[in-house]
């Protein structure tokens, strides 16, 4: 290994900027010039690749976002997009790419790879949490600070006036980020896609909880929720309980952006490094993640195939904790 490229591809997560940061430092260490790839594949197929140097990846540890920048790519989907990316990768001369991303990133490598057998390595960078392979995905932990803190600002204002917020948190497919802030923030209710919703139950749930003297109520609602997003289920429940202040607080992006955190910043770090370890061992078409805090390696074609799954004593302590 003489040359590695490294990019990040789908949507961004903090983390990314410290995980390229590791790849970039270590490739220094064995004597290896880093490429930054930028704008994903979109970025492999247009050639757009530049030599990275140590200044490129000074103080970028605390950034969220990606400074390689990110791109969803039709082209990449094609065999001529893709030969264009081979061509481009044999010009530049490299030898291994690490590609920091989540299923679709590693989909695209697993193809390309099979195809062109150029090495890959995938690092989970995602703020779903729903990767196999990994206990942990970059950006997880800071995406979910961030909803712990506005919900906690949202408590306040919903203690002084009495009322029931619904606030939506990402997960269109996957509650992580949904029942972790959710127990953690001391939410009434949450619901997420793994689960089926009843607006009935969600309502005896909120009349009970009035019974009981509450202030104020919390139910966090993941956007992909069968039963609709946050305003969906908002105006179900004031047809049922009328007498209701319902809000909704919809967080969105915010909780991809910011800087992140030290679980977030440690764990790009350590895959980062791995990511070039691999390479420089024969390791390829593989996630890297950490499993009880041990690295580990898992195929692309069982990373993307397989999902994590919830764990279900948590949503036993959610309902719990609820009443």
């Amino acid at each position: 290994m003489k040359k590695i490229g490294v990019f990040t591809s789908g949507g961004d997560a903090p983390g990314m900027n410290a995980a390229i940061r590791a790849v970039v430092r270590t490739c220094f260490y064995n004597n290896i010039e880093p490429y930054g790839i930028y704008e994903g594949y979109k970025g492999l197929i247009a050639g757009e690749i530049y030599l990275l140097t140590s200044k490129d990846v000074g103080n970028v540890i605390q950034r969220g976002g990606t400074f390689l920048k990110s791109a969803r790519c039709k082209e990449f989907h094609t065999k001529k997009g893709r030969q264009q990316a081979y061509d481009n990768i044999k010009k530049h001369e490299l030898d291994g790419i690490v590609a920091i991303g989540g299923d679709g990133t590693f989909t695209g490598a697993n193809i390309f790879n099979r195809e062109f057998n150029i090495p890959f390595v995938g690092l989970p960078g995602t703020i779903d949490n729903d990767l196999f392979g990994t206990d942990y995905t970059i950006g997880y932990d800071t995406a979910l600070n961030t909803v712990i803190e506005a919900v906690d600002k949202i408590r306040d204002t919903a203690n002084s006036h009495n009322r029931l917020f619904l606030v939506e948190v990402m997960g269109r497919d996957a509650g992580f980020i949904a029942l972790r802030s959710g127990i953690a923030v001391g939410a009434e209710a949450i619901l997420i896609p793994e689960t089926q919703t009843y607006i009935n139950e969600l309502v005896a749930k909120l009349e009970s909880g009035t019974k009981n003297h509450k202030n104020s109520m919390i139910v966090i609602v993941a956007e992909g929720d069968d039963a609709g997003g946050a305003y969906e289920i908002a105006e179900q429940v004031k047809q049922k309980c009328p007498n209701y202040d319902a809000r909704v607080t919809v967080l969105g992006h915010i909780q991809r952006g910011g800087s992140p955190s030290a679980l977030d910043r440690v764990l790009a770090s350590r895959l980062g490094n791995a990511a070039v370890d691999a390479l420089l061992a024969n390791k390829t078409n593989l996630m890297i993640g950490v499993v009880n805090n041990q690295i580990s390696y898992t195929p692309f074609s069982k990373a993307i195939k397989h999902h994590q799954k919830l764990n279900t004593d948590l949503l036993d302590l959610a309902e719990i904790l609820s009443y």
